[in-house]
């Protein structure tokens, strides 16, 4: 089963130039693992909420604003997608991604849609 485990923090979070370096160094290593257990199927950080924009359509047109859609002290910062045995080992490899020591990390199983026409 595919699951996302969707990093949330708090951009506003400062750590040090050491602490830094030693959080990307567990990432770099949290990514191997899953990689060489075969249960990483992709994962990307993401920019900052400042870059982000949103689109709307109302009454057939496009409206593009700036930002994020809410108003919130934790955003969206990256996500790993996993396919994994069951709920219960996303939730422990959500554990170890680095963030959730200070963060959050939501687990959500994707959808299984039927196959459309071809």
């Amino acid at each position: 089963m595919k699951y996302m485990l969707l990093i949330y923090g708090d951009p506003a979070t400062e750590l040090t130039e050491a602490e830094g370096e030693a959080m990307m160094t567990d990432y770099f290593a949290f990514t191997q693992r899953i990689v060489d257990s075969g249960e990483m199927v992709s994962g990307e950080p993401l920019q900052g909420a400042e870059t982000a924009t949103c689109v709307t359509v109302r009454d057939g047109a496009s409206v593009v604003t700036d930002g994020t859609f809410a108003e919130t002290k934790e955003v969206l910062g990256g996500y790993y997608l996993v396919d994994v045995e069951s709920r219960d080992r996303a939730e422990e490899l959500a554990a170890q991604i680095p963030t959730a020591k200070w963060g959050r990390i939501e687990v959500r199983p994707l959808m299984d849609l039927p196959e459309g026409p071809a």
